[in-house]
Order: structure tokens, then sequence, then C-alpha cells
């Protein structure tokens, strides 16, 4: 248990890596406070779901991340009911795919908002109390694609790039305050994201599906295999923890060797 009385905050997580880090997390024992779209009715049985299996208060927060003001009043809210958050995980994204000449104004606007511009308006919020309290920890779920770029993801490579970025600056101004900072760059993850990403490369490069697979998403991967969430979840629970002290500003692939090519 060790994140028993510990708060964390998982931006992102009503599916995929963000809920499995965050039942991670609970697991540990901390507090956690869901965030994300989904039906109600699913979401809530998540949120009770995890009080239930891990003794712990599970809140949710269904804040816009493309609003700033909606992400200042979620992390207000979340600081007022337990005293601050320990914890932040920036795992909030969406992703287009498209040659940069048809790619749509609006979704490079959207991708900037949700997956990087989001993560600064979240950290601007806790920093106080994380300084006052000597002690922090940010984990920002980036992905091979803040190191190295692939064809039709202009926006994404982009802003993963400024994510780690970002974490190198947050290390930097934490570091004498007990505050970290780290990226989990993650290779191909088999998440509902992942999966809807499938039929648009197919349809970008004209190949089928299976294709894409083998092709495309694990071509880089030497593993051949999709990184699972329990894995990137292991790697956020140690960055959470006190023996992760020293470790900060890093930005830590977990892809299955993707970015040793």
């Amino acid at each position: 248990m060790h994140l028993k009385n510990k708060t964390a905050l998982v931006t992102g997580s009503t599916s995929g890596i963000g809920l499995g880090i965050a039942r991670a997390f609970a697991r540990e024992g901390a507090n956690v406070i869901l965030n994300g779209f989904g039906d109600a009715a699913e979401i809530e049985s998540l949120r009770a779901g995890i009080e239930h299996d891990f003794g712990v208060k599970a809140r949710y927060d269904g804040a816009d991340m493309s609003k700033p003001d909606a992400i200042e009043a979620m992390m207000k809210k979340a600081i007022a009911e337990f005293g601050g958050i320990d914890v932040l995980v920036n795992n909030a994204g969406i992703q287009h795919v498209a040659p940069v000449e048809e790619f749509p104004p609006a979704k490079w606007d959207a991708i900037l908002a949700i997956n990087l511009s989001a993560a600064f308006h979240t950290t601007r919020v806790v920093w106080p109390a994380m300084k006052a309290r000597k002690f922090g920890r940010i984990i920002n779920v980036a992905s091979a694609h803040a190191l190295v770029a692939s064809p039709f993801k202009s926006a994404y490579v982009a802003v993963t790039h400024g994510v780690a970025g970002l974490t190198k600056t947050l290390a930097l101004e934490g570091a004498e305050h007990g505050i970290t900072a780290n990226a989990i760059c993650a290779g191909y993850v088999l998440t509902p994201l992942v999966e809807k990403q499938i039929p648009d490369t197919a349809k970008a490069r004209g190949i089928s599906n299976e294709q894409v697979i083998r092709d495309v998403l694990l071509a880089a991967q030497p593993t051949k295999q999709f990184v699972t969430v329990d894995q990137v979840a292991a790697l956020a629970v140690y960055l959470a923890s006190e023996a992760a002290a020293s470790t900060t500003g890093t930005i830590i692939p977990v892809d299955g060797g993707w970015t040793a090519h």
C-alpha cells in the first residue's frame, strides 16, 4: 500500500490506460479522481467498483479537458475535498490521422488543447499545494511519438514532443520542492483510441486493417506485441512512489524496443 492516504487525479481515466492507472493507484491505497467522457451509468459502475474493490474513495469529474475553466474547476473541487492532489496523471488524449495538407485545423486545435494545454492547466493549479506540502508527482502519459515521428500524425507527434519539454521544465522547477515530473512514452497499447485509429490508418494508406496492425502499428515494435495497460500502470505506480524521489525529468519509453531503432 505504497500510496495510502495519497490522492491521485487521472485525466482521461474512464477507459484504457487512464483507467488502468487509476485502478493500480487505488490498489496501492490512493483515493482517486476519475475524469473522462462516456456513458454515465458505466462510469458510475467503474467508480463504485473501485471503491468496492480497494476500499478507497473514488470520485468522478466530467470536466472537458479542452476547456481551461472546466479543468480549473475540477482541480479546485478535488483539492477542496481531499486537501490537495499528491499525484497528477495527465493522460487525456485524442488522435487524428491524416496527411498534413488534409489535416483539419479544428482537429489540430483540439489535439493541442487536450493532449498538451490540458497538462499545463492541471499542473498550474495543483503546483502551489504540492510545493507547500513538499511532495508532488506529475506523471505525463505521452507516447513513443514524444521521441520519434510517424507520418500522418503531425498534431499528435508535435504535442507529445511538447509534453516531453513541459515534463523536463516541471522537473527543474519542482526539483527543490519534493515534486517530480516524468513522462511515460508508451508504444502501441490496444486501447479504444488505438482500435479506432486502425480503420482510419487503413484508409489513409489504402491497406487492410490486419496489414495496419502487422505492418504499421507493430512494424516498429521489435517485440511484435502490443504494450499492455498493466505494464504502463506498473511504471506509473513506481513513479508515484517514494522509491522514485530521484527519478525526475525523464522520458521513459515502454515501447517494446521501438525507440531503440
